[in-house]
């Protein structure tokens, strides 16, 4: 699996848990929408739709958990309410849809926008951004008891969301403040305690797009080159971040990265969005490797330790597929003892862990 970011200030269509088991999206169209759950940790991916007595919005989100509920988010009003939906089964009827509300949060201010952050990597809390004028609220909004509650107040507007470890403590999110934007880190074990996390330089926009907390791998898009670029580096190093010039494409969209690459950040396949399809890169290489994107392709996907890129796709034939790749990049280059010669220093800074 990896450590998924949202580029934009919205939840992915189609979103894969924490685990790579389950995951959901808001299937069907116009005025006929409804929650749709895959399960993908079988031999054979399968999909369950989950409609309720009227369709939903098509601003709902929704959002797969460990155990197989699908959270969803829906507006109501000047509120949003937030549920789980799961199957259920219906004597002679089929499968069922069954209901838990968990309760609603009210921004207070038509202003406020509020979305779905990326599934937590422990696999049964959620966490959603309410982004005001001056301020950021983060709520969790399910895995507790009592309804929503609010997890952290951060000054400035933020967006994006990635998780930096495997138990859901540390909160990488892009903050703009004071006309700038940098990755900042929430510790939700310190009371949602805020401290920088990219400062790359005095007056450059940095956003953090992925993180694989395995190899500590971060994927970062900045302006500090001169121009927006896409950069890696690695969470606690002294090392500066890198911008190489194959990623130079404003366009590409990091959305996957290989785990388990343990103290090895340089090894780890990297699956990226492009205009023409899909684009595979490791920090090793000097190039990206292009493939073809297969049709109804859904925009996600994810490495399994081994090297193993999977693809979900929908299509009027096959609703509900997955395309496997096993090992779609060529293996690394040998270690060099010389090493390379290193850009101007950038610092990259990480919250605190104990």
């Amino acid at each position: 699996m990896t450590v998924c970011a949202i580029e934009m200030t919205t939840a992915a269509a189609f979103t894969i848990a924490a685990d790579g088991a389950y995951a959901a999206r808001l299937a069907g169209e116009g005025q006929a929408r409804y929650p749709e759950r895959w399960t993908l940790a079988g031999p054979e991916p399968y999909a369950v739709p989950l409609p309720l007595a009227q369709p939903e919005e098509a601003d709902s989100e929704v959002l797969p958990l460990a155990d197989g509920r699908v959270l969803i988010h829906r507006r109501v009003a000047d509120r949003h309410a937030f549920a789980l939906l799961y199957p259920t089964g219906g004597a002679g009827a089929g499968p069922r849809t069954g209901e838990l509300p968990l309760g609603a949060i009210g921004p207070g201010s038509q202003d406020v926008r509020v979305f779905l952050l990326p599934p937590s990597p422990d696999g049964h809390g959620a966490f959603a951004l309410a982004v005001g004028a001056e301020e950021t609220v983060l709520w969790q909004v399910a895995g507790v008891p009592g309804g929503p509650r609010p997890a952290a107040v951060v000054p400035g507007r933020c967006s994006g969301g990635v998780w930096l470890d495997r138990t859901g403590r540390l909160l990488a999110l892009d903050r703009e403040l004071e006309g700038r934007t940098k990755a900042v880190v929430v510790d939700l074990a310190r009371g949602g305690e805020v401290t920088p996390l990219l400062q790359i330089a005095d007056h450059s926009d940095d956003r953090l797009l992925l993180a694989e907390p395995d190899s500590g791998l971060l994927l970062i898009r900045s302006d500090a080159p001169g121009e927006p670029r896409l950069g890696w580096g690695v969470l606690g190093s002294e090392r500066p971040v890198r911008f190489p010039e194959c990623l130079r494409a404003a366009d590409a969209v990091p959305f996957a990265v290989q785990p388990g690459q343990a103290l090895m950040p340089e090894s780890c396949g990297v699956a990226l969005r492009v205009p023409e399809g899909i684009a595979l890169w490791r920090p090793a290489d000097r190039h990206v490797f292009r493939i073809s994107a297969p049709a109804g392709w859904l925009g996600a996907g994810l490495w399994t330790p081994q090297g193993v890129l999977r693809l979900p796709y929908a299509t009027p034939e096959v609703p509900c597929g997955v395309v496997t790749l096993a090992q779609p990049v060529p293996p690394p280059p040998p270690v060099r003892l010389a090493a390379p010669v290193a850009p101007r220093p950038v610092p990259l800074q990480q919250a605190p862990l104990n």
